[in-house]
């Protein structure tokens, strides 16, 4: 079948659309406006997705944009960040809106769906994406190739992950954990020992389930491509 219509596609189909708290929803809308017809989608994800808590926290956005010259032209931002943001992604900026604060990446739809596959040159994208996240605004043109490719970065997880199991793999959560351990040693950011385990623990059902179903499809470990 094609890959749009695997059951992890449709899980996380399901899982993006699940509805948020009303102010992300009008954080999101708010992040997206400046951007005008250069804005696809807005993407929630991280710390405060999985405890709620929203008061007093940095929250956590990707703006996803059709490509980066119209989109910062249209928002009214100069050239050298849209190069800077083709060479480098993504750019990230803060933003405030009733009261909540974030920093929202930037990345095209073409940079979103390579950084979530195994073609990405680091884990930065894929790493965050393995994990739950909601599609909290979007042009519906958006919302099947985003899907896709947040599917894609579960798949990227147990491609690098497999080979690195020791005494091979030892089911779902075993892999998922492996992986994240795996992704958050090899970031520049302070995080407590034992970050990986205590994300997957929070949500051990859809870690479970979703690994099955990439495990189903025969996902090729990296050195075997």
């Amino acid at each position: 079948m094609p890959a749009s219509d695997s059951a992890l596609d449709r899980r996380i189909g399901a899982e993006l659309a699940v509805p948020v708290d009303p102010r992300v929803a009008d954080f999101a809308a708010a992040i997206a406006k400046p951007w005008g017809d250069g804005a696809l989608a807005v993407l929630f994800y991280g710390s405060c997705l999985r405890s709620t808590e929203l008061d007093g926290q940095m929250l956590d956005f990707y703006l996803i944009t059709r490509d980066y010259d119209a989109a910062y032209a249209g928002a009214g931002k100069p050239k050298w960040m849209a190069r800077a943001n083709a060479a480098i992604p993504p750019n990230v900026f803060p933003a405030t809106h009733d009261n909540l604060v974030a920093k929202v990446a930037v990345l095209s739809l073409a940079d979103f769906e390579r950084l979530c596959s195994v073609a990405a040159g680091d884990v930065s994208v894929w790493a965050r994406f393995a994990q739950p996240a909601r599609l909290v605004w979007q042009r519906e043109e958006a919302v099947a190739p985003i899907t896709h490719a947040v599917a894609n970065a579960s798949r990227t997880l147990f491609a690098y992950a497999l080979p690195m199991m020791e005494g091979g793999a030892d089911g779902p959560l075993a892999i998922y954990n492996r992986g994240f351990t795996l992704t958050y040693g090899a970031e520049l950011r302070a995080e407590r020992a034992g970050r990986a385990g205590s994300v997957v623990e929070h949500d051990a059902d859809r870690y479970r389930a979703a690994g099955a179903e990439i495990l189903a499809e025969g996902v090729a470990p990296f050195g075997d491509r």
